[in-house]
Parts: C-alpha cells; sequence; structure tokens
C-alpha cells in the first residue's frame, strides 16, 4: 500500500507564486509507485483545496476556474485518522493522508503558523517543527540564536515599525553608525522580497518605507567588501546533518532578487497568478550560478561546519539551505540567513552531489517519519486530572491540598 502524503502548497503570503512553482516541481519527482500525491493548495484567502489537477502548473493562470474543479477541504483528525473533508452541507471524507508535506514559502505558513496546526492535531509532516520554523523565518530570532553559538556575523540593528514611525530620527541615527552600504530587509520575508541594498545615507528612508509594506519588524545590516555569496543546502535533524555541494550565487543586481530567483525574462501579476513566461519557470534554476563554487578546501570546509552548527542550533529538520556571505579579501566567511523550505527544495545542489531529487524527496520523508516517532516518544501530558472533584463555588479554595500546597 502506498503512502499518502498529502503536499501543501500556496498560502496567505508575498511568495504565494514561488511555493506553487516549487510545489508542482516536487509532485512531478516523487516516486509515485512508493507514494500517492495528494495536493493541497491554499489560497491566498487562506481556503484550502485538493485535487489532481493542483498537479499541473497551467490551471494556475486561471485561480477562478480552479477553485470551481477541484474540492474545498478541511483537513483534521476524525476516528484516529487524518482526513480531508469537503466543506458545505453535505460532508464526506475526500482523502486520507499518512503524512503532510509543507512545501511552503514565507509568511503565515513557513513561519510556524502552519506547522503549529499540524502539531496540534498530530499528524506527521516533514520539515521544522513549530519552534524550528519560527525562528527560521524571522531572521533577528535567527541571528540571536547564532550570536548565542558565537558563529560568524555581519553588524546589523533592527526596529520596530512603530518605532520609525515615532521618532524616525532616532533610528535614521541608530542605522547610520553602521558602515555604508548597508543592506534593509523585513525580518520574516524570504525570496529577497522587499529587500533593498543602500549605498548612501539619503537612499535609506526610502528602502526603508519599501521594508515595512512587509513585515512590522526591519532589519539593516552592513554589505560585505569583495562580496562572494555561496549557498549549502543540509539535509538531516539536530542528530545528523548531511551537506549539498556549494554554490556561487552569481547575481545581475547588488543581491540576488526574487527576478533573479523565480521569473527571469517573464513577468508576475499580482494577484492573478502567472503569465505565460513565468509557467514554465524553473524556480531557483531560474538564478546564474556556478556549482560548485570556486573555493579552496579549507574554505569549504569552513562552510560546512558552519552550517551544520547554525542548523543544529535553530533545532532545524528537513533539507534547508544556508547562505553564506565571504569577503574573498580578507578570507572571512559570514552566515547570512537560513531558509527552512527553500525554493525548489534546493535539489540541485543535491544533484550536484550525486542525489537525485527523488532520492532527496524519500529522504526528507523519512527524516519526518523519525522526527514524528521521537515527538511520540516524549510525554507531553498527564493521565491524571487535577481538576476532579474541584467544587466551582469555592475557587482556588477548593483546591486547597489536592495542588500538593
Amino acid at each position: 500500500m502506498r503512502i499518502r502524503v498529502g503536499v501543501v502548497f500556496g498560502g496567505e503570503t508575498v511568495e504565494h507564486e514561488v511555493s506553487i512553482i516549487s510545489a508542482v516541481q516536487a509532485m512531478t519527482k516523487m516516486d509515485q509507485e512508493k507514494y500517492e500525491i495528494i495536493p493541497i493548495y491554499i489560497t491566498k484567502n487562506g481556503d484550502w483545496y485538493t485535487g489532481d489537477m493542483l498537479r499541473d502548473i497551467d490551471y494556475y493562470g486561471d485561480l477562478d476556474l480552479l477553485k470551481k474543479y477541484a474540492k474545498n477541504v478541511v483537513l483534521y483528525k476524525k476516528n484516529g485518522a487524518f482526513v480531508l473533508q469537503s466543506k458545505g452541507f453535505f460532508k464526506r471524507v475526500v482523502k486520507e493522508l499518512d503524512i503532510v508535506f509543507p512545501i511552503v514559502h514565507g509568511t503565515n505558513v513557513e513561519d510556524g503558523v502552519l506547522q503549529g496546526y499540524l502539531q496540534t492535531i498530530g499528524i506527521p509532516f516533514v520539515g521544522p517543527d513549530t519552534y524550528a520554523a519560527v525562528v527560521g523565518q524571522d531572521k533577528l530570532y535567527m541571528k540571536s540564536l547564532w550570536a548565542l553559538e558565537k558563529l560568524p556575523m555581519t553588524e546589523f540593528v533592527w526596529f520596530y515599525d512603530h518605532e520609525y514611525r515615532n521618532d524616525h530620527a532616532e533610528v535614521l541615527k541608530r542605522v547610520n553608525k553602521l558602515k555604508y552600504p548597508v543592506i534593509v530587509k523585513p525580518v520574516s520575508t524570504g525570496s529577497s522580497v522587499g529587500i533593498q541594498v543602500v549605498k548612501k545615507k539619503d537612499e535609506l528612508e526610502k528602502a526603508i518605507d519599501e521594508a515595512i509594506q512587509y513585515d512590522h519588524k526591519i532589519l539593516v545590516e552592513e554589505v560585505v567588501s569583495n562580496l562572494k555569496e555561496v549557498n549549502i543546502s543540509v539535509l538531516g535533524n539536530c542528530e545528523h546533518q548531511s551537506f549539498s555541494e556549494i554554490e556561487e550565487v552569481l547575481p545581475s543586481h547588488d543581491f540576488l532578487t526574487y527576478e533573479d530567483k523565480y521569473i527571469g525574462n517573464g513577468k508576475c501579476k499580482g494577484k492573478g497568478g502567472f503569465k505565460q513566461p513565468v509557467k514554465t519557470s524553473k524556480g531557483m534554476l531560474s538564478a546564474s550560478r556556478k556549482i560548485p563554487a570556486d573555493l579552496t578546501d579549507k574554505m569549504r570546509k569552513e562552510v560546512e561546519e558552519v552550517a551544520g552548527r547554525a542548523f543544529r542550533a535553530l533545532g532545524s529538520s528537513g533539507c534547508c539551505r544556508i547562505d553564506f556571505l565571504i569577503d574573498e579579501k580578507a578570507k572571512k566567511v559570514y552566515v547570512n540567513e537560513i531558509n527552512s523550505i527553500p525554493g525548489s527544495l534546493a535539489f540541485y545542489l543535491w544533484e550536484a552531489k550525486g542525489v537525485n531529487y527523488t532520492s532527496l524527496l524519500d529522504d526528507m520523508i523519512s527524516v519526518a517519519v523519525k522526527d514524528y516517532k521521537k515527538r511520540c516518544s516524549k510525554t507531553h501530558s498527564f493521565d491524571s486530572n487535577i481538576l476532579a472533584g474541584f467544587r466551582s463555588g469555592n475557587g482556588i479554595k477548593g483546591m486547597k491540598g489536592k495542588l500538593g500546597s
């Protein structure tokens, strides 16, 4: 009997379309003899849909048409089984699931919100748990944990949007203590959304105004001189990690933009899906890169060592991508950020190491099963009920002696 895998993608996030690309790529490469693939698409309004047509990216050009033929469902636990049940007056079970594979990017889905729901109902799922997803999406939490591990990072400043609006002069004063150029980022977005490089002080406010559109926390970091940007993928959990080939990113701008990563020469509609050039997008393969990166053996080992420590510090699981900044002149390596569920699941970095995409997906599911068994082996609640015999009229005094005090 095949394992029933619910592949979840989409969601209320600015990386909605990126998620669709990544998920369709992955569903195409999953071993269909071993897995029954059940697509679960979350719309930008938060509605969940399932149906075989969701495996074909051509349908996403008209989302209204897609909703007409797919089934609107909810995921929950029923009689010990994890089910997708139709909504409406005549409710019925559409599919049963054994495990969920989130292939999601950005706010409201990759950041622990979806993972928290999956953990609440108790279904096994691929990738980071709630805690790792939260710190993996929030660049400030991420850097704070890495600082405790004394990992090498660039200097940075952060602030809330209301602080900037209430006293922007004070915020600018703090930021201007950094060395220019700097890079301005929304704390919790990915795929380079809302990010700008600022070379002069008079360009700073415009970049902050852009970033504030996407998040209430803003991060400003010093740009590395003599920059070489490299990425590595890590597969595993806190117990064991393996490493992909390292890539060298060749951006067409000051940093790798959303367009570099996903669109190339195509264009993206706002809320309506893709225009024709994008429907055949290769996801992160659209970006220019050199594989393997041009690094010395010593620097390659340093990137792997720091990547392993960064992965473990965040309690990550599954297949992530960790981005590094290298000052070629000073021979210094800085860890930049983790992508807990990277675009295209970074499969191209594993293929360069001799691991095909189908095997990578299989390995990710295997790690998820191990993580699930470990979670189930821990105590999360007690059979005893300290409220037994509680008399509501006596308040907490009625509990005296029952709580051991």
